[in-house]
Order: structure tokens, then sequence, then C-alpha cells
């Protein structure tokens, strides 16, 4: 090993290191943890690189990723390399380790810190520009062939590869770390554009940027990360023109904003804020709830660092965005309204209470005469009232949401029959009677009437008289009753003109039935009995009416209450068409003999007996449903059976966690970089059929807050499935499956690009329309949620924080707008959320923030940062299905 005279290593150094070399034979080097040591005896935190031993080549290929004296290695891999390269006045350790690492053997971590590194005046770090020279070779050779190792492991001979970053980048962070070093002693650093705009812009980099410029002004400024922040004047300056001039190097100063507000935050992570400390862009300070002071950011000062305290013990840690001045009412405001959590006791506790009870109760009063224009809710609101006004340029003319009874209507225990039955019919034709589908119907329980005359016919529950116009002409006398007087006087006028029909009130279950019919048609109406024993009964009063040698015509639908693992119509009717035949075919005297079976209902004739009469034998007829089957009912069928139904979970299930499912587009084509956040629409229909056969069922934003705020288990199986962006194909093809299945869905919008193209697509090929207003609007009425996705669909922690209050209340405007209600979620864009987002957020109406962290929502998450579950282009229906049992 070598060790420079200035500085040392543990005592136990040795025997670690060499016991860890020698349970390993096919190890060349072990590495322990470091740390540096200040002038001042301080020491840094411990230095620890376990991506060392993972491929210590690719490591050493692009960075000195240990100091010199904390690496124990075989003296003969040392010399098979050739020893230490003489022309290289720096990183000569660096170049050693990774000719040693390039002939491949492992690398062992000692996770231990036994190395400790002399930070001072005297080191050669002091030639930043001989560091740069000379690390420039060394990263070439990383990338490269190198002549000096004779027996490179085949996977290094050509070099490092480029898939863990380019040889480009590389030197880029390292000349990074140089300019941060220059910043820490107060020298001026300018790195070439050309350099920094070969730092990567991925999610990772404003952490990554933020952790080399901490080490390296720490280096710089020979001091420990607990002393950065109250020596901001000494290098904050340079390091904001440095971050400043990496964001021209991008093209993106938004970027370069983002860095700077991390590396803030990581200087004051490290700090105990014993006295205010003004940065950049950030304030960090104490605030005690006993005294609270007045705080007035400075300069380009908007956002705060806070530790809430409670005199000397800390309450939390806030980390908020400041347009003016924050006064006392405002940290109370926050704890008043949920947005700061806050576990207080004894004397301290009853007082900070009180305060938030007399904030509530004049809290309206207090913003009319205490927020004055230069505050941070004066200017907050002044930002609303502008959105609001622009708005009002932008909107369009509302569209009134209208629905349509499901076709199992189903009524209370408490209410009579008749008094039901006449409140449904309020709404005319609610069951759509005229669509094609029931037309195709009607003729169908046309073709089994009888073949001989019928002289008298009942069609009991003949509702607004759509069948009986059609059946009328078939028969002699026909008699049409219903339990409603609102839905005959429209059959009535539907059938002017037929004079040999008789209209009455009949309930069919408790009123007299007129005797010797040649046929009774009583379709669609038995489910609404109360169980089998009234059904039971009212089939034997039926076959009553009928004479010797009449017919019963009855078409009913197949439900999965009579048969879950076929397909039928989920509704809470008792029973369904199964149980119906049953019944009244167990009914003496009365025999089934014909029947016309789709999947979705069958027709049955049956025909009371003549003494001594044989049973006829069955004659059943298959037909495929060759109309369009009506929403309405659509909503309730599920295809192929059910593994479980949703009134049945509902029942019997409860849970803690609520899956929110995030899809982006539905769509066939698109962009290749893309093909992750696109879905086909055949791929979407059987997520969502798989979603209705496990009997899911939809909920909203305002429904999930509730249940967490409430800390109310969630019933049943709920979903919250959510749609970034608003791009077209939503309504073309994803809205369309959704109502097929009886799903909602909640469409998050950037308001700027309504109407447009998906701009932040761009770059990786034509990007795909978006939704105009009129059509948003439309999809509202319908049933569709929306939220907010911010104005112009930016990453949040890009901004400033006025131009994200902008974004917060210019989008929830326009949304208010064009929909006429209030607008309370919002999904920020690329997922990136954090406290500053979610406070403002708050306080500027939204009651959810979604993101991006892939796991299902639970009671004990924070609504202002709720995780979704990303559903990938890739997914078959096994990575879906896994994906929601996981929480079932």
């Amino acid at each position: 090993m070598f060790l420079d005279s200035d500085d040392w290593i543990d005592r136990s150094f040795l025997a670690l290191m060499n016991a860890a070399l020698d349970r390993d034979p096919s190890a060349v080097a072990a590495y322990c943890n470091c740390c540096r040591v200040m002038p001042d005896g301080s020491e840094t935190s411990v230095r620890c690189d376990p991506a060392i031993q993972d491929n210590a080549f690719e490591r050493f290929a692009r960075t000195c990723a240990t100091f010199i004296h904390g690496v124990l290695v075989l003296k003969s891999a040392v010399a098979k390399v050739g020893g230490f390269e003489t022309s290289l006045r720096t990183c000569e350790d660096w170049d050693l380790w990774q000719r040693i690492a390039r002939c491949g053997g492992r690398w062992i971590h000692v996770d231990e810190k036994l190395s400790y590194y002399r930070t001072s005046d005297r080191s050669l770090t002091q030639d930043v520009k001989r560091m740069l020279a000379d690390a420039r070779v060394v990263i070439a050779r990383g990338f490269s062939s190198d002549d000096r190792v004779s027996e490179p492991a085949p996977a290094h001979r050509a070099g490092a590869s480029t898939a863990y970053g380019s040889v480009a980048a590389a030197y880029a962070y390292f000349a990074l770390w140089c300019a941060g070093f220059d910043c820490g002693r107060r020298n001026a650093s300018d790195p070439s554009p050309e350099t920094l705009s070969d730092i990567p812009k991925t999610e990772t980099t404003a952490d990554f940027v933020a952790t080399v410029l901490l080490d390296a002004v720490m280096v710089g400024a020979r001091t420990v990360p607990a002393k950065l922040a109250e020596r901001w004047p000494q290098y904050g300056k340079g390091v904001t023109h440095l971050i400043s001039a990496m964001g021209h190097a991008w093209s993106d100063p938004a970027a370069a904003r983002r860095c700077q507000y991390r590396f803030e935050r990581k200087v004051l992570d490290y700090d105990d804020l014993s006295a205010p400390r003004v940065l950049t862009l950030t304030f960090g300070t104490r605030v005690d709830l006993r005294r609270i002071d007045t705080i007035r950011p400075i300069g380009t000062v908007d956002r705060l660092y806070v530790y809430l305290c409670d005199g000397p013990r800390i309450l939390t840690l806030l980390d908020i965005g400041a347009l003016g001045t924050v006064d006392n009412r405002f940290w109370i405001a926050l704890a008043a309204h949920g947005l700061v959590h806050l576990q207080v006791k004894d004397q301290i506790g009853t007082l900070i209470r009180a305060k938030i009870a007399l904030y509530k109760r004049t809290e309206r009063l207090q913003s009319f005469m205490r927020d004055g224009p230069d505050t941070h809710r004066g200017r907050l609101r002044e930002l609303a009232s502008r959105a609001s006004r622009e708005a009002r340029s932008r909107a369009i003319s509302g569209i009134s949401a209208s629905s349509s009874p499901m076709r199992c209507a189903t009524r209370s225990r408490d209410t009579t029959r008749k008094k039901f039955w006449e409140g449904f019919f309020e709404q005319e034709d609610p069951w759509n009677y005229g669509s094609p589908y029931e037309q195709e119907k009607y003729s169908r329980q046309l073709e089994l009437l009888p073949d001989q005359p019928v002289d008298h016919a009942l069609e009991l529950a003949c509702a607004e008289g759509h069948f009986t116009r059609q059946l009328a002409p078939r028969v002699k006398r026909l008699r049409a009753a219903d339990i409603s007087t609102k839905a005959l006087d429209r059959a009535r006028v539907r059938c002017n003109g037929h004079q040999n029909i008789e209209f009455s009130q009949l309930d069919l279950s408790a009123d007299p039935l007129p005797q010797d019919i040649d046929l009774i048609v009583c379709s669609e109406v038995l489910y609404y009995l109360n169980d089998e024993a009234e059904l039971e009964s009212v089939a034997k009063r039926l076959v009553q009416a009928l004479r010797p040698g009449g017919h019963l015509v009855a078409a009913h639908a197949f439900v999965l209450k009579d048969n879950i693992s076929r397909t039928g119509l989920d509704w809470e009717s008792p029973y369904g068409a199964e149980t119906i035949r049953r019944i009244i075919q167990g009914v003496p005297g009365l025999a089934l003999d014909t029947s016309i079976e789709t999947e979705l209902y069958r027709i049955d004739r049956f025909r009371r007996l003549v003494p001594g009469e044989p049973a006829p034998d069955i004659q059943v007829k298959f037909a495929t449903i060759d109309a369009p089957v009506e929403l309405e009912v659509a909503r309730s069928i599920v295809w192929g059976g059910a593994v479980a139904r949703r009134f049945d979970v509902a029942q019997s299930e409860r849970r803690t966690h609520a899956p929110v499912l995030m899809y982006h587009r539905i769509a066939t084509e698109g962009p290749d970089e893309l093909a992750r956040y696109r879905l086909s629409p055949d791929a979407f229909g059987q997520q969502m059929l798989w979603l209705r056969r496990n009997g899911y069922h939809t909920i909203n934003s305002d429904q999930l807050a509730w249940f967490v705020a409430s800390n109310h288990p969630f019933e049943g199986r709920p979903v919250l499935i959510t749609f970034d962006d608003g791009y077209q194909d939503f309504a073309e093809y994803a809205w369309p499956i959704l109502q097929a299945n009886d799903f909602s869905a909640e469409v998050f919008i950037a308001t700027d690009f309504v109407g447009r193209w998906a701009e932040w697509d761009a770059p990786f090929g034509e990007p795909a329309s978006l939704l105009d207003a009129a059509r948003i609007a439309g999809l509202a009425a319908e049933g569709v949620s929306f939220g907010s996705h911010l104005a112009s669909h930016p990453r949040s922690e890009e901004l400033a924080t006025w131009t994200l209050a902008e974004e917060l209340t210019r989008s929830r405007a326009q949304l208010e707008r064009w929909l006429g209600r209030s607008i309370t979620s919002l999904a920020a864009p690329f997922g990136s959320t954090n406290q500053r987002l979610g406070i403002l957020a708050a306080e500027c109406g939204y009651k959810t923030v979604f993101n991006t962290v892939n796991r299902a929502a639970s009671l004990k998450d924070n609504l202002l940062d709720l995780p979704r579950i990303e559903v990938r282009g890739d997914f078959t229906l096994d990575t879906f299905a896994r994906c929601l049992e996981q929480y079932q």
C-alpha cells in the first residue's frame, strides 16, 4: 500500500485488509472507507464507493473512486502493469488503479473507516490546470485500448463501455469538480461551454451535480460540510455563476435552476441553522412557534428552508416557496390546513392549538385586513385573480352533464312498488327502448309467438308501449298492463290507431290477473320481484291465467348472480334468466318448448299443457347479437364471466391501499423512443376487462382524498385510472373502452397546449394531437374527471416560485372556466414533486398531488405527494395482473 507522509491509516487497517484478501484468492485488491481531515482537525463524512467491487474497471475509467492509501493491492498486480506512470504529475494513483482493474480480478470492499486524508494548502490538488490535463489523459486511456497493459481482461480490452456514460461526460464531471474546487478557494472558475455541455441532462443530473460540487467546494474551502452554509459568501457567487454557465451551455436555464436549488438544499442539509443562512435562492432559518418573527425574503431568494421549532426542539423541516413576506399567521395556517403535521404536547402544544383555533375563526377577516400586496398570500391572491381574468378570454360554452339509469333499476325496501316505478318513469324512455339492441330483442320475441291465431293476449310490464305497438297487429285483442300510470299514458299515445289494445294499471305481483289468456308476454320485468319465493308465486299465477294450450313468452338477461362463470350482467337483481327459467319451468302444468339463446339473454316460450298432454321436446336456437349493444347495457356486461363481483367484494373486503394507475397514450403508432408511454387499444381493453372481471370499481381523486383524510379503509377493490397530458386518442380509444367496462377516469391537462400538439414529445418524433377545450367539456359531461398537469408541462423543480405559482393558478383557473366545476387534483409533469410544490399547490386550492412513485396509494400517504403505478407499453396482461394482485 502507498501512504503519503501527511496521511495515516487506522491501527486495524493491515489486519482487516489482509484478512479480506486472504479470504478470496481471486481478489487483487481490497479497499476501505475513507474520510478527509481538515486543517482544524474536523473530519468529513465517510467516503464509500461500493460500486468499485461491482465493476472496478468501469468505475476507474471515469473517476479516481478512492484515496491512494485506501487500497491494499497485490504486489504482483502492480508489477504486472509496470507500476506508476512517471509522466503524470497528478492522477498517477488513478491511472494505476485503472490499469490494474483492466486486468480483471476482484476488488473487495472492506466496509470500515480505515483511511484518513489530510487536506492542506500544500496538496498537489492546488494545481487545477495540471489535474485537468492529466485527467484528460487518464480518462481517454480508460475509454480505449491501453498498450501498457499486456494481459487485459477480454471485457476491458477495448476500453470502458459507453453504456455507463461517455468519455466526454466523464471528463466534464471532473472539470466540474475542479471548477467547484476553485470556487471553494475563492478563485474564478470558467470551464468552457463545450465541456459543460457534455454533462448529460438526466433525471439524476441535479443530484449528481450537487454531490460533485459539494465535495469540490468542501475540499477547496478546506472545511467540513457542516460549515459550508455559514461560508456561503466565500464561494456562493462563484458556484451560482458556474451553475448558470452550465445552464447556458445546455441552452436550458431552467435545468440549471434545478441544480442550484438542489445544491443549496444539500448545503443546508448539513447545517443546524443556529443562525439564519442567506444563499442565492434559499433562506435557511429556524422558526420558533413560541415567538414567531416576520421573514422578508430579499434579493433572489424565493425558497425557505425552515426548522419549525418549539424552543430548542425541532418539530419538523419545511422546504417551501415564498412569494413575499411571511408572518406568524403563515406558519399557523400551514398547521391549520393540515399542510404541516405537528406533534406537540404540554404547554406549547396547548398554545399552538389555541393559535390554530383562533386562526380558523378569524381567517377570512384577517385575509382581507392584513394580507397586503407584498405578503406571500397577497401575491398568491394577485396571481389567482390574474389567472381568472385570463381564463375568461379562452372560455367556451358549458355542456351540461346527463346520465341514464342502468337497465337494472333497484329500489329501496321502504319504497312501495308503485311509487318507485312512477318516479322511475318521470324520465321518458329510461331504457332506450328504441335502440337497435332492444329492437333486435323485440324481433326475436315475435319469432317465438305461437303459430296458431291468438285471440286474447296479455302484455305485462308494457312500459311505454314500444313492444306493444309491434305485438298488436299479431293478435286479435291485447291487454297491455303496467304498474306506472306515467308509462301507460305514453304507451297510449304511441299506440294510437290500434283499436284492439286495452291499457290498464296492474301490479303483476299483487293484483288479480285476467283469466283464459291465449298468450302472456312477460319480459324484462321478473328481475324486480323480491326473491325466488315471490317469483314462484307469480309464476303459478301466470299459469293459472293461461288457458290450457296457451303460451307464456319471457325474455330476460343472464346475470352474474345466477352464474358467475359465464358472460352476464352485473346487476343487483336477486336473479336472472337462468333462475327465472328454472322457477317457471318447475311450475306444474307448464312446459318449456322453445328458446332463443344469445350470449347476453334468452327468450323462452312456455306452454300450459292440456291435461294428459306430454311435455314437448325442447328446441333451443342459438343466435348472435348483431345489433350494437347500447352503452348503458354494455357498462354492466362482464364478458366471459367474473372472478369476483363488485358488490360482493364491496361487502366483504376492506383495505388500506388503492392503486392509482398512470397511462399516457392509448394508440398503436408513435415514435419508438416513446413506446414505453404508449399502450395499444387491444391491450388496454384486456386490462380493463381484467379489472372488471376481478370486481374493481373506479374512484376519482376527490373520493381518494376523502378516504385518506378520514383514515377510512377503502371498500371493495377501488382503482383510480389516470391519464397524463390529455392526448386526443383518449377520446378515440380509451374512453369507449372505459365506458364499456363501467369505469371512469381522471385526465390531467397541460392547459396551454389544449387543442394543439404534445410539444414535449417533439424531440422524439412527430408529436401527437391533444384534446381541445370543447372535447374536454364534452368528456366531462360524460363522466370523465379532469385535473391539472400545470399550464406549460414544466418540471416543477426547475421553476422559480413565482413561475410555479403562476402555473398552478393559471392551469386551475382555465380548467374551472371550461368545465364550470372546481378543480382540485394535480399530476406533476415528469412526476417531479417536492414539499415546495405540494404546499404551494395546496395554497392554490389543490387537494391532491400525484407523483410517479411506483406503488399503490395508502391511507398513510401524504395527499400532496401521492404515488401512482405506471402502466408501461410493454406490459403483458400477466404483468398488469401481478401489479394489481399484490394489493388485493
